[in-house]
């Protein structure tokens, strides 16, 4: 099942207070990225984080879901209607992708 542009626009419009988000449709999908960073993903209406020592960190509890057959597993963002937390959650994703390149 293809993610909906509705969906696109609601996770889209929750990191508004981020500058830096862009995104690129892909058969169906849409790969999010921060500052020029994929930082996750929506994939079947789901918000998809990279599993990150971070993001781990900030959803203990969550599940490692893939976001297509085949593909490497990653974080289920469920806290998608609180800003504060997603701003937060990407900023760690950012910071954690950046430091790995060094």
């Amino acid at each position: 099942m293809a993610s909906t542009k509705e969906y696109l626009d609601f996770i889209l419009e929750q990191l508004s207070a981020l500058d830096g988000i862009t995104y690129r449709s892909m058969m169906g999908e849409y790969i999010i990225y921060y500052r020029g960073k994929i930082i996750g993903g929506i994939y079947d209406n789901r918000f998809l984080a990279k599993p990150t020592p971070s993001a781990r960190s900030l959803m203990p509890d969550t599940s490692e879901e893939s976001p297509y057959e085949g593909a490497k597993k990653m974080l289920l963002v469920n806290n998608v209607d609180d800003r504060d937390f997603l701003k937060k959650l990407l900023t760690a994703v950012y910071e954690d992708l950046s430091a790995s390149q060094n």
